[in-house]
């Protein structure tokens, strides 16, 4: 029997609980109870199509990453983005438009992609995007955001786009949230789950784990309070170094089999809310997951990347279909070699490969 956890498996049935929940609580509200009942039928078309695909030689993923913009207005401590130069103060130029990410969003939709998760920089400052997203109404749209730019006209597009799920940043507490994010950061969100949970929007936080806040993070304490705020999920980020300046931030193999046992402890005792793991959950799912096996990743410029944490690419969709992008050469030799599913120390195995990764370009 193979007991390999699988991660899409668990996200799919956690996505169908919480909207099973959310429909016993809207029942009064018609229009939302149709929308979230129209979405799990969706989902299971989306399963047909890659069903199809997959009979046909190409390996469609339930999830697309989109990094909307490479713009962000803070400086968090130990952003890898930053230092891959993925992100900036001042919006660059060629960046693909709105009616470039609605063409990409409706391929991924005719390809059987489920759910398209907004990243940036922040992406709530391409709120034109985000509109464009709230169309697509048969796709999950997670927003991965900073939180401080979800003013009420924000607000009320949520509410009336459930499609869109913003997954809010933080490092724990006040103390280390503004330490890495910045002064009143976290009064800032805390303010403004407040509202999502007053307006019955579901919402998610996103943790980078760190030695410093791990325990902080994955405590009872700091649960109950996310629970009690209308937290639905959450997803804990294990920090990358991308410089030798904040590895000793990095969680150790120790931490991560701590990390490991306690998310399974949570997945079993506490299913109110959904707990992903990344890259933890990778391990137990047979390997890196990026690169079309799980997922991929689309830049603001439109290049095709393996990850956001490996910004290497060979093939842009402004020149070429996203269904083309997934049969890269790039992709294909990276599903098909043994980087994604080799050895390695721990944290993110194309970053630890990167110079595997880089050869494989030169071919």
């Amino acid at each position: 029997m193979d007991e390999r956890f699988d991660l899409q498996k668990y996200l799919t049935d956690g996505v169908e609980q919480v909207i099973k929940d959310a429909l016993k609580a809207t029942l009064k509200d018609p229009r939302e109870s149709a929308f979230l009942a129209k979405f799990a039928l969706a989902c299971k078309a989306a399963d047909k199509k890659r069903e199809r695909n997959e009979k046909q030689g190409l390996h469609v993923p339930s999830y697309l990453i989109a990094s909307i913009t490479s713009v962000c207005n803070l400086h968090c401590e130990g952003c890898y983005s930053r230092a891959n130069d993925a992100t900036t103060d001042c919006e660059p130029s060629m960046q693909l438009t709105e009616e470039e990410w609605l063409r990409i969003f409706k391929e991924a939709e005719e390809l059987g992609v489920s759910f398209i998760l907004l990243a940036g920089g922040e992406p709530m400052l391409r709120w034109d995007v985000i509109e464009t997203a709230g169309q697509m109404k048969d796709i999950l749209f997670p927003v991965f955001t900073n939180g401080t730019f979800m003013s009420d006209k924000h607000l009320d597009l949520l509410d009336r786009c459930r499609n869109i799920v913003p997954v809010i940043s933080m490092e724990g507490g006040r103390e280390v949230t503004d330490a890495r994010r910045g002064g009143g950061v976290y009064d800032t969100v805390t303010e403004k789950m407040v509202k999502l949970r007053e307006k019955g929007i579901i919402y998610g936080i996103s943790v980078t784990v760190t030695k410093e806040n791990m325990k902080e993070v994955l405590s009872d304490d700091f649960l109950d309070t996310m629970r009690e705020r209308g937290c639905k999920a959450v997803f804990y980020i294990e920090y990358v170094p991308v410089d030798d300046e904040g590895s000793h931030l990095a969680p150790d193999d120790a931490d991560r089999e701590v990390m490991a046992a306690r998310i399974e402890e949570l997945r079993s005792s506490r299913t109110e809310m959904i707990y992903i793991s990344f890259p933890g959950d990778e391990k137990s799912s047979g390997g890196c997951l990026a690169a079309g096996r799980g997922f991929f990743h689309i830049n603001s410029h439109g290049g095709a990347e393996p990850c956001p944490f490996s910004p290497y690419s060979d093939i842009n969709v402004k020149d070429t279909s996203l269904k083309e992008a997934l049969q890269s050469d790039l992709f294909t030799a990276l599903r098909s070699g043994d980087i994604l599913s080799g050895e390695h120390i721990g944290g993110c195995v194309l970053h630890e490969k990167r110079d595997q990764v880089e050869a494989l370009l030169q071919h």
